[in-house]
């Protein structure tokens, strides 16, 4: 076969599977004339032109070779050029901001995935702003300085009740929509809030705690005292502690915005008080720390119950290897994802829809149903970079 032929060859399978494609949907009409003299011309019509009919439905389904003049497939020429315009319209280059409170936690990284995703899907980016130690003064510089810049949009982690009103309403003011996400405030005028149902979730928690620990102390850790993405939760679980009527002591310990403090805390507190019968977090790092105290001062042999929050993959993995009772999935994927998502469509609708309240979920995983967590890699659970779920 010469070089022309190969590279022709491509081309007349795409245009044969398209005619075996319209002959079976024309098999069901009578046989005419008329229908075998339509039926020659259109195989002589396609297979002598087929590499442009390849072109063409490679084009239609948004694939084809990139144009030398231009550097776009014509597929998104046609569209706007954005993968999203054919849905939406074409938009201009929206650019999202997003405010976290701890923007290096691990927490986080199928947030930032989830946004990332959403971003490639519609046309748009985003930027990664705010705190790496829960500092509220610098979440709120990180806001305003988006204003200024002219953000398409604002999601932002609201963790103290009243900081974030001020700037809220002053980007409201210049037509940049807000939406909470992860933390919400009453009487922030946000638009919407992508999250968990925090103090629902604590409250779920706590009566888990009240079934393994029906008496004796109980310590409850939490990284931040105060920040609204996590105190609903400690006061949720208290609440449904003091409800059982149980004899169950609560202790509150704060552990500290950064991971390796969390566990260095967890584990003095275990040492300074061995008759603890159950230790638990509210938050992801103080989760795992928690875990790793039990396993390193082997406290299953003793008894003592454990459980917490979220995904990390030590937790996962400290979760199957039965060291802790449970922990809480509230699929920090969406939480990146949703207010890309909602943010791009209230701007794209003119403010007509888009935003909504999303509640992320309240999913209790066990020592069985973390297996699949553990033995897939994707990036909705940030254990891996590509796209899809992979096994192993």
């Amino acid at each position: 076969m010469s070089d022309h032929e190969s590279e022709r060859r491509p081309n007349l399978d795409a245009a044969e599977d398209v005619i075996e494609r319209l002959e079976w949907a024309d098999g069901y009409q009578e046989e005419t004339p008329h229908k075998r003299w339509r039926d020659m011309s259109r195989r002589t019509a396609l297979t002598g032109g087929a590499a442009g009919l390849a072109t063409l439905i490679l084009q239609a389904c948004g694939g084809g070779k990139k144009s030398s003049s231009t550097g776009t497939t014509a597929a998104k020429a046609q569209t706007g050029g954005t993968p999203a315009a054919g849905i939406f319209g074409s938009q201009p280059k929206l650019r999202f901001t997003l405010v976290n409170h701890v923007t290096t936690n691990p927490f986080f990284v199928p947030t930032k995935y989830g946004a990332e995703d959403a971003c490639k899907l519609l046309g748009c980016s985003y930027q990664w702003t705010g705190s790496e130690s829960a500092n509220v003064r610098e979440m709120v510089n990180a806001m305003n300085s988006a204003i200024t810049a002219g953000s398409s949009g604002i999601g932002v982690c609201l963790v103290d009740l009243k900081a974030f009103n001020t700037p809220t309403d002053q980007a409201l003011s210049k037509n940049i929509p807000v939406v909470g996400y992860n933390a919400d405030a009453a009487g922030n005028k946000r638009l919407a809030y992508i999250g968990q149902d925090l103090f629902v979730s604590g409250q779920e928690m706590g009566k888990r705690i009240v079934e393994l620990v029906p008496s004796g102390d109980v310590a409850l850790f939490i990284a931040t005292p105060g920040a609204l993405n996590i105190q609903p939760r400690i006061d949720g679980a208290i609440d449904s502690i003091k409800k059982s009527g149980k004899p169950i002591k609560s202790h509150t310990i704060a552990t500290g915005a950064a991971v390796p403090k969390e566990l260095t805390t967890i584990n003095g507190y275990w040492q300074g008080h061995p008759n603890t019968k159950g230790m638990f977090a509210v938050d992801a790092g103080s989760t795992q720390g928690v875990a790793q105290t039990i396993q390193r001062n082997q406290l299953r042999d003793k008894g003592v119950k454990g459980g917490g929050y979220d995904l990390l993959p030590t937790i996962q993995k400290l979760l199957a290897a039965g060291q802790i009772d449970f922990t809480i999935d509230q699929q920090p994927y969406l939480q990146g994802f949703l207010p890309i998502l909602q943010l791009y469509m209230y701007k794209a609708s003119s403010s007509l829809t888009g935003v909504a309240d999303v509640n992320t979920g309240l999913k209790f995983l066990d020592k069985e149903t973390i297996v699949p967590y553990n033995d897939t890699k994707s990036r909705y659970e940030g254990n891996a970079t590509a796209a899809g779920v992979t096994k192993g």
